[in-house]
């Protein structure tokens, strides 16, 4: 695409011609709307009216992306399947609609050599408008005496869906008088609040944060399997599915190849 035609519209619509088909929900921000809520040191590089992609998943990526991801092209090295899922079908739709554009991409478990993430992921999410982050600070009289870790709600999937990348267009600008989206707020009450961070610091191994309102989808029974599995064991159930080639128990593995199979499985504890 030659650089001239590049705008917000047809970068949104493109992405989403790519990626709602695999499970993906495509997001526009400004930069500046970002940086606006961060200290200097977290902000991004780029002019307040860049224009900045958040990318999330859905609970259809599992079948739609990553299962035939799998099949087809398998895991290579050490890297969680899930994040070379991801990875994958962000770099296609790039290369595919967009060669010649200057794109930083950075995704959900990239860190910086100080070691904090490339971008905060779920203030990327509220300030798209895909998803309300609740915070404690958004709970008056609050009944905790720790601090209590906060979490994005999307509005129709609850809390069944992740935030995977963030991509800016370094030469591609928003309009300046672009309004920024409201999230929408679907967990109005400070009960709800309350039991809502209360679940997701205190119990969410067990999935009820994610059903804080009534979702229109939520995981499959197989990708609920997956994400139960101790990250350690998940390439025995990816072998078990047949999406990991057998161990051939008859020769003695190298220490790397222990080391691929216990790491092939590593990501963030809440998916």
């Amino acid at each position: 695409m030659a650089a001239s035609a590049v705008n917000v519209e047809n970068v949104k619509k493109l992405l989403e011609d790519s990626l709602l088909k695999l499970g993906f929900e495509v997001y526009t921000l400004k930069v500046g709307w970002y940086n606006s809520v961060l200290p200097t040191k977290l902000q991004l590089p780029y002019p307040n009216d860049s224009l900045a992609v958040v990318l999330l998943s859905t609970p259809a990526m599992f079948e739609q992306a990553f299962l035939p991801f799998m099949e087809e092209k398998g895991c290579q090295g050490l890297s969680d399947p899930i994040d070379q899922c991801v990875k994958h079908c962000v770099t296609s739709a790039l290369t595919q609609n967009f060669p010649r554009q200057k794109v930083d991409v950075s995704y959900d478990y990239e860190l910086l050599p100080s070691r904090k993430p490339k971008f905060l992921a779920q203030t990327a999410a509220h300030v798209s408008g895909a998803a309300f982050y609740y915070q404690q600070s958004d709970v008056s009289d609050q009944p905790w005496a720790n601090k209590m870790f906060g979490v994005c709600v999307h509005p129709k999937l609850g809390g069944w869906f992740a935030i995977r990348a963030l991509l800016v267009f370094q030469d591609v600008k928003m309009d300046p008088e672009e309004l920024q989206p409201a999230p929408p707020d679907c967990v109005p009450s400070r009960e709800d609040r309350i039991q809502l961070l209360e679940d997701f610091n205190l119990r969410w191994q067990d999935w009820s944060y994610r059903n804080i309102i009534t979702p229109s989808q939520t995981y499959s029974q197989k990708q609920k399997d997956y994400f139960a599995t101790p990250p350690a064991q998940r390439p025995a159930l990816l072998r078990s599915w047949g999406l990991l080639p057998e161990l051939d128990d008859t020769r003695s593995h190298s220490p790397e190849d222990h080391a691929q199979f216990e790491i092939l499985g590593l990501e963030p504890a809440h998916q």
